[in-house]
């Protein structure tokens, strides 16, 4: 059911002036039955919200099998972003990381065939693109005693494109942090500021903003704008682990955070559906109806056309 217009210039108002105390509202929760209307409206009044039963049961089952046994062999705290030091510390110590799902196990080419985060993704970045692709996919495990990340924005990636129009700027990117297991605030859940997609300053990062958590059970994702600031919680515990994945698109005239293309061999994914083939990387762009030029091409012609 759509949260209707007195209801979201109200949620507006609360954003931007704030209720009792400082704390931003909590997130709000859609089911992935709902309307693609309704999730538009709340991305676009909060710039996140919290989709339930977004990802099928046994594909988040098969998710977690394969990452679980995968991690083991990953060190935490080497993953650095591209950035060196500047960039493990973003990532966090005590944190597990690590791309190139689809060579772990094939749930992950279902994962990104998932029709609500498909339809939501086209909505949110097709006025803006011909097409768009995986920026990265990640396993983020965050460990027992990490503390909170610091808050940033995703879009922030490609701030040369953001910084010069914000707050107007158009979406170039869509993020969903989907729930392998239950995901507490204790445990570490993604925490964000609500609203904070439309504030007139473009911090780079925030360590004082006031945050709410995104709480999930297994199978829901917290979808969020790149524009809105979030970051990793801390993990209170002393033994247990997040298990979450990570799934973020990009439109497809900007070069994603992941070099997806490079995990498959020409014709490795002729199986798959074009979908996944352009999403990672193996067909190219066309900006039509936009208008641009195309990209991403071989001998001057797309991808898809040679043999």
């Amino acid at each position: 059911m759509a949260i209707g217009a007195k209801v979201a210039m109200e949620r507006l108002a609360t954003l931007f002036l704030g209720g009792e105390g400082s704390m931003p509202p909590a997130l709000t929760r859609l089911s992935a039955d709902g309307s693609l209307a309704s999730a538009l409206e709340v991305l676009d009044t909060d710039g996140g919200m919290v989709v339930e039963g977004m990802v099928d049961g046994g594909l988040i089952d098969e998710l977690l099998r394969a990452t679980t046994a995968f991690a083991k062999g990953v060190q935490p705290g080497v993953a650095d972003q591209g950035m060196g030091e500047a960039g493990k510390f973003f990532v966090g110590a005590n944190t597990v990381r690590f791309s190139s799902l689809g060579r772990i196990t094939p749930a992950y080419f279902d994962l990104l065939d998932n029709e609500f985060y498909a339809a939501l993704a086209d909505a949110v970045l097709l006025p803006n693109c011909g097409s768009y692709w995986v920026n990265t996919a990640q396993a983020m495990f965050i460990g027992p005693g990490e503390p909170a990340q610091v808050l940033h924005r995703d879009a922030d990636n490609w701030f040369q494109h953001v910084e010069p129009t914000w707050p107007d700027t158009p979406e170039v990117t869509i993020s969903a942090m989907v729930a392998l297991e239950e995901v507490t605030e204790e445990l570490g859940a993604t925490r964000a500021v609500p609203g904070s997609h439309r504030w007139p300053e473009l911090e780079v990062y925030d360590f004082e903003a006031d945050s709410v958590p995104a709480e999930l059970a297994p199978g829901d994702a917290f979808v969020y704008s790149g524009k809105i600031l979030h970051g990793g919680g801390a993990n209170l515990t002393v033994d247990r682990w997040r298990r979450a994945l990570h799934l973020s698109f990009v439109v497809g005239w900007l070069t994603p955070e992941e070099a997806n293309a490079l995990d498959y061999a020409p014709g490795e994914l002729d199986e798959r559906s074009p979908r996944v083939q352009r999403l990672l990387g193996h067909r190219s762009y066309d900006p039509r109806p936009h208008i641009g030029g195309g990209l991403w091409l071989r001998h001057v012609r797309p991808i898809e056309d040679q043999t």
